[in-house]
């Protein structure tokens, strides 16, 4: 077997003759796409595993609690940030007793919740005293030993923290986190996912080891059974140090306007609202608590996925976190539109971030605090159109009729919206309107036109430089049209949205200068799912390409398709896009960039059907349970005596709207100024200097906690464990093509445009004029043809899959190449012989007479040339004279012996030709000269051009395309294929 470094590519590009030889890559693509960060194994316990573990306390007789003369720690706050990570849930008869801990297992904190709290009271007591191990131990035993006589103290779970406190008809529920999973890191602080919960109630109730009481009710159990219709283990995601319900702008923002004010760490949490999905159950806890967030933890619903992009030792890692409103969220038949508080339906905030790992934190050295040049984010919006409509899916149509229900003349809710995006994102804001522009029967068009309508309304109150830029594009026109480019089109549009907007890039203001984004694009169709993801990535990959710029990776700001860097950061928006799909529409997308690049084949048809019917099953029988689920874990619901159970309303219409009796209360916004004029001032990036007041001369730690988090310094373990994250995470380096890989010739740029011979192993040459002609690479061991053989793809080959070509063959054509191909290959003297002639069935006749005449004027009109047929022709030209045409060394058994001797050497002492001599010794019949015009004809033919491929005017002579339709005598359709 020959090495991989010593192949003769006689066939390469002549681009790729400077790419050095390296040795083959190992083929380990991840299992498989959704699994691309696999479970922690068993022999990885530490403190990064799913499931926490439990306070171990040690039995000491000595109970003294008083604490030792100079306490390194004695309020909370007196050293900073200081987060508690881990938490250890204990029970006694009558309390619960949380008890929370810090990375390092230094700090530890105890809450207290009583359990015989009357019903709807919810009673918690907060210790702030931070206690050392031997304290907390010390606590604990005096605690089990002052209710040995009620059975004293016993381990309920061990949690990663809370998420709140709920009721229903009676007493109040605890949830909590009971496993967790690492989905991202940015600046040093983990994301995790909550991969399990666990509701606990606060009474001593069925579940209780201590008492038993009498069964619930039947109320109580339904709404029970309601609330575990929200799955809480699938896309939601929480942070301990990281504010993830706000964008990194802003956070890094509000840390240097802190740091200039002089403000004292930690200082207090300004958590967005509308993102923070368990706000409601916070509610509680924020009324008893003090210092709510330190054992409260707010979770996002959406979408958080992390992956890095290998450039030659470089490594920048892309974030993208997609973040769903609470407010006005729902199905997708059941919400629709938007109410009178200006929230639309489906309002999702994506964000990537774009950050080299030269250093881990957000901290510039020096230390220069938040201000490191090598992070970079850019955010876009989607949402549905914000007018007052509807859709009623009570029968059995898969498209239900629009209907604008209610009539808003000055535009109410559509003013509210954008009035809150200007806060949110400031402004100009970039609508991108994908909806259906002409219709048969008017549908889209009519939101097109009222929403058109309602932007031109509120434009004319606006300043000249803030005005909504309106985009109206028929996408869904444009992608059945055969002359219009969606793709390019979109380029385009991205390009303006990246100009009017730009992006974030931190910076100290002195030797980096920073970026802020102004502004927001706004993307949408009818469900802000297909359509809406496919503009969404076109602007994602531009804004990518810019911000790789801005950090110093790519010296232009365009990146090209079926390049690594864009597969990955596709498959990071499909999935982003399914998961949204799911969420809102019970479905994954139905057309995905595929459809509108239009390079899916027709096998990906069967599965858009599917995700088509199952959206439908959805909205038809299963959005009514997660409407209600939403419903009650949102707080939109809250049972109140008296008053209808959830379930007995026939409409959740007042749940997500104002109360009308309140609105004779109320002062009218104004119809002509109804945006806030402070929210249209540009955003700029607060200048940096140096901690002032109580921060001065503080360390690092009092601002930022990520080295405790990330590295845990003095913590036992091991460099596997460290950094085996970076193993979980979906690389570049597993998109390189597979075939590259072996044979030693492969590029490792994330920006190199991969070609379909790149990704594919070439079939072998198929028989011409009944022979075989064999490449002299195929004499060595090769892998199975494969149409789409990388890295990435987690398949074991078994079979030979033939290409897309050859499968659109009517089923005798396929039968006679395989024939001819197998007698060439198997004959004992490796000399063709005639394909052996079939009597085609009426069947085979009907199946070859699909080919029609029309087909074929199609084609003669649109001719294309297949990556094959450009192989055979370039080898052709480049070889035209030394095409190998013999399968085997085998003599016949009947040989003229002259023809033997010349074959074997005699030829090598004729000697050079030259010009006026005989090609022999001059004796022979053939002794006749060659002219020197000849010689130097012959020559010129034997020349080959640096680009073969290119045709010149002084080609016409040498009919060099006529004499390759003859090589290629036998291909021809009309001998082949029937015609009508």
């Amino acid at each position: 077997m020959t090495s991989p470094l010593s192949l003769d590519f006689k066939n390469a590009d002549p681009e790729d003759q400077n790419l050095p030889k390296f040795p083959p890559l190992h083929h380990n693509p991840p299992s498989s796409e959704a699994s691309r960060r696999p479970p922690s194994s068993a022999h990885d316990v530490d403190d990064d595993e799913c499931t926490a573990r439990p306070f171990q306390r040690t039995r000491s007789p000595n109970s003294d609690l008083k604490r030792n003369k100079g306490a390194e720690y004695e309020k909370v706050g007196d050293q900073g940030v200081c987060k508690m990570h881990k938490f250890s849930l204990y029970e006694t008869a009558v309390r619960y007793y949380i008890v929370g801990a810090d990375v390092m297992d230094k700090r530890f904190r105890i809450l207290k919740i009583d359990r015989e709290a009357d019903a709807g009271n919810l009673t918690i007591s907060e210790d702030e005293i931070v206690y050392t191990k031997k304290e907390m131990s010390q606590l604990l035993n005096a605690i089990d030993d002052g209710n040995k006589s009620t059975g004293g103290m016993k381990l309920r779970c061990s949690t990663w923290g809370l998420l709140g406190f709920i009721r229903f008809t009676g007493s109040y529920y605890m949830l909590v986190i009971t496993k967790r999973s690492q989905v991202a890191m940015i600046g040093g602080h983990f994301i995790y996912s909550v991969d399990g919960t666990e509701l606990i109630p606060l009474t001593t109730g069925p579940s209780s080891r201590f008492k038993t009481s009498d069964a619930k009710n039947a109320e109580e159990a339904r709404f029970l059974g309601i609330l575990n219709n929200l799955d809480l283990t699938r896309s939601f995601y929480f942070s301990y140090s990281y504010d993830i319900t706000r964008t990194l702008q802003h956070n890094i923002m509000t840390e240097r306007a802190a740091i200039a004010k002089g403000c004292s760490y930690p200082h207090d949490h300004d958590y967005n609202s509308m993102f923070v999905w368990n706000s409601y159950l916070l509610s509680a806890a924020t009324a008893a608590l003090k210092n709510t967030y330190d054992w409260c933890l707010p979770v996002i619903h959406g979408y958080i996925d992390q992956a890095a992009l290998s450039i030659y030792g470089r490594t920048v890692y892309i974030t993208i976190i997609a973040r769903r409103s609470r407010y006005f969220a729902g199905a997708r038949f059941l919400k629709r539109g938007a109410n009178d508080l200006g929230y639309v339906a489906n309002d999702v905030e994506t964000e990537q971030i774009v950050s080299e790992v030269l250093t881990t934190s957000f901290h510039a050295p020096g230390p220069k605090l938040f201000a490191n040049p090598n992070y970079t984010s850019y955010v876009q919006h989607r949402g549905s159109i914000p007018l007052y409509w509807t859709q009623d899916n009570t029968g059995v149509t898969p498209k239900p009729p629009i209907e604008l229900n209610l009539v808003d003349p000055f535009y109410g809710a559509a003013a509210l919206h954008f009035d809150n995006l200007f806060e949110r994102y400031g402004a100009p804001v970039y609508v991108l309107n994908l909806v259906k522009s002409r219709e048969r029967t008017p549908r889209e068009s009519k939101l097109l036109l009222e929403f058109t309508n309602a932007i031109n309304y509120l434009n004319q109150f606006l300043p000249g430089d803030k005005k909504i830029i309106h985009k109206a594009w028929d996408m869904s026109r444009a992608s059945k049209s055969r002359d219009q480019d969606v793709i390019g089109t979109l380029e385009n549009i991205a390009e303006e949205v990246l100009t009017t907007t730009g992006f974030f890039q931190n910076g100290d203001g002195r030797t980096t200068m920073p970026r802020v984004q102004n502004g927001i694009a706004r993307t949408n169709c009818i469900d802000c799912l297909d359509r809406t993801n496919a503009a969404q990535f076109v602007i994602g990959k531009r804004a990518l390409g810019h911000q790789l710029h801005a950090l110093g990776i790519l010296g232009d700001t365009s990146i090209a398709y079926d390049t690594d860097a864009v597969n990955l950061f596709t498959h990071m928006y499909h999935d982003h896009g399914d998961t949204i799909a799911v969420q809102y529409g019970g479905s994954q997308l139905v057309n995905t960039m595929e459809t509108y690049r239009k390079i899916n084949q027709w096998t990906s048809h069967s599965r858009d059907m599917v995700e088509s019917f199952k959206r439908y099953y959805n909205n038809s029988f299963l959005d009514g349970q997660r409407q209600e689920a939403y419903n009650l874990f949102l707080g939109n619901y809250i049972f109140v005596q008296g008053q209808p159970m959830l379930w007995d309303l026939a409409t959740d219409y007042y749940l997500h709207h104002a109360d009308p009796r309140t609105w004779s209360n109320k002062i009218r916004r104004s119809y002509i100024n109804w945006y806030t004029p402070s929210f249209l001032e540009k955003r700029e990036l607060p200048k940096y200097v140096d901690p002032l007041g109580v921060a001065a001369n503080r360390p690092l730690g009092y601002f930022d906690d990520y080295w405790l988090e990330y590295y845990k310094p003095l913590a036992v373990s091991s460099l596997l464990k460290i950094f085996s994250y970076m193993g979980k995470m979906n690389s570049t380096l597993r998109y390189i093509p597979f075939r590259s890989t072996q044979e030693g010739r492969y590029d490792l740029s994330p920006f190199k445009v991969r070609t379909e011979a790149d990704q594919d192993v070439p079939d072998k040459k198929k028989a011409k004029k009944g022979v075989t002609i064999v490449d002299p690479s195929e004499e060595q061991p090769h892998l199975e043809d494969d149409d789409a053989v990388s890295i990435k793809s987690g398949t074991t080959i078994t079979a030979k899959r033939i290409s897309i070509q050859r499968w659109l063959q009517p089923i005798h054509e396929k039968e006679k190449a395989d024939q001819v191909q197998s007698i060439m290959k198997d004959g004992p003297t490796g000399v063709s012989a005639e394909p052996v002639k079939q009597k085609l069935t009426p069947l085979d006749k009907s199946k070859a007479a699909q080919w029609t005449f029309t087909q074929v004027v199609n084609e003669s009109l649109n001719p294309s040339v297949s990556a094959q047929e450009q192989d055979d022709y370039s080898r052709y030209v480049s070889h035209p004279l030394t095409l190998p045409l013999v399968v085997s060394t085998e003599l016949p058994t009947e040989i003229n012996n002259e023809y033997l001797e010349y074959v074997n050497g005699s030829w090598k002492d004729i000697g050079i030709v030259r010009a006026g001599e005989g090609l022999g010794d001059g004796k022979g019949e053939g002794g006749a000269g060659i002219k020197e015009e000849d010689l130097a004809e012959y020559r010129d033919f034997l020349t080959v051009a640096e680009n073969p491929l290119t045709v010149l005017e002084e080609d016409g002579v040498k009919k060099r395309y006529k004499a390759y339709r003859k090589w290629l005598l036998g291909k021809s359709l009309f001998k082949q294929q029937p015609i009508d």
